[in-house]
């Protein structure tokens, strides 16, 4: 007798608790466009995926009466709720922040990504009117879709859809291509070979790069300087030369080959040459003049020959 009175008192209790009355948030947080009754009560049920009314604007928030919430919830079948000494309920949408940092990302991908700008630019992007919007916080806040670019030019238009706004967000702006080119990192003097350590690489608008006729660090590492130059000189094709291996009065060894035979004596060089150039030199026993090519550092080498040998 005892058990079965105890098995009816826990079945009333299960019975009172499954048609408990939900129970009505003071203040809820919502990411949709639409607010349901399980956003706004516990113990919603089956009831919880209905719609009641439409969310605020990302970012805001609202306060609905009571009143109000009564009205909607009996439309979807839910006619008694507890609400307490609540009078009204505040509900925030929740948002992402959408500023120029994020559209210009989008801007640049889409660049690149269409081939609308030389490979190995940094897009600098400057919109006419700084964007800052609240956007649903949703997995794709933002979108572009829309670009007006063309190739080489300075302005753009772009049109992005913003998540929780109906109308899209139309935007002008400019667009500023840069590329990192060599700088010298510390003076030089003229005659100077360049080497890695003496060259860093720094942005520089893309018009004013493409005029150095210098591609990259590999250009400049291993040539010489015209001039002095100090730290800080974007380097251009015209600051540079190949590096001298032979210099004016200086003694240099002059190479004839002929077959398998070389023969050697000293010369003192005319004037200065890069490897690969002509430079003429003296003979300093028989002062003879001859012309050879500059192929290392002092070393002069003549083109083998009857007449060759004779003049030397």
């Amino acid at each position: 007798m005892k058990s079965i009175m105890a098995l009816t008192a826990v079945l009333v209790a299960l019975q009172g608790a499954a048609f408990a009355a939900p129970e009505l948030k003071p203040e809820i947080l919502v990411t949709g466009e639409i607010v349901t009754v399980g956003d706004l009560f516990t113990d919603a049920g089956l009831l919880a995926e209905q719609p009641l009314f439409r969310a605020p604007q990302p970012g805001t928030a609202g306060m609905v009466s009571v009143a109000a919430i009564r009205a909607a919830a009996s439309k979807v079948g839910l006619a008694d709720f507890i609400a307490g000494d609540l009078t009204s309920v505040r509900v925030t949408r929740d948002a992402t922040l959408v500023d120029a940092t994020t559209l210009s990302s989008l801007v640049a991908s889409e660049m690149l990504g269409r081939n609308l700008v030389p490979a190995g630019v940094t897009i600098d992007t400057r919109f006419d009117i700084a964007p800052e919007v609240e956007a649903a916080a949703e997995p794709e806040p933002v979108a572009l879709t829309d670009l007006d670019y063309v190739p080489g030019g300075r302005i753009f238009t772009a049109t992005f859809r913003v998540a929780g706004y109906q109308k899209p967000m139309r935007l002008t702006g400019r667009v500023q291509l840069m590329v990192a080119v060599p700088h010298l990192s510390q003076t030089i003097a003229a005659g100077d070979i360049i080497t890695a350590a003496d060259v860093e690489m720094k942005p520089v608008a893309y018009e004013l790069a493409t005029q150095t006729g210098i591609d990259s660090q590999a250009d400049v590492v291993g040539k010489a300087l015209r001039r002095n130059a100090r730290a800080g000189l974007m380097l251009k094709l015209s600051d540079l030369t190949e590096p001298m291996v032979v210099r004016r009065n200086q003694q240099v060894t002059v190479l004839l080959r002929t077959g398998p035979m070389t023969l050697s004596v000293i010369g003192t060089a005319l004037g200065d040459a890069a490897a690969g150039s002509p430079v003429q030199v003296m003979n300093t026993v028989s002062h003879k003049i001859l012309t050879g090519t500059a192929t290392g550092a002092g070393t002069v080498e003549i083109a083998a020959g009857p007449r060759t040998v004779a003049g030397l």
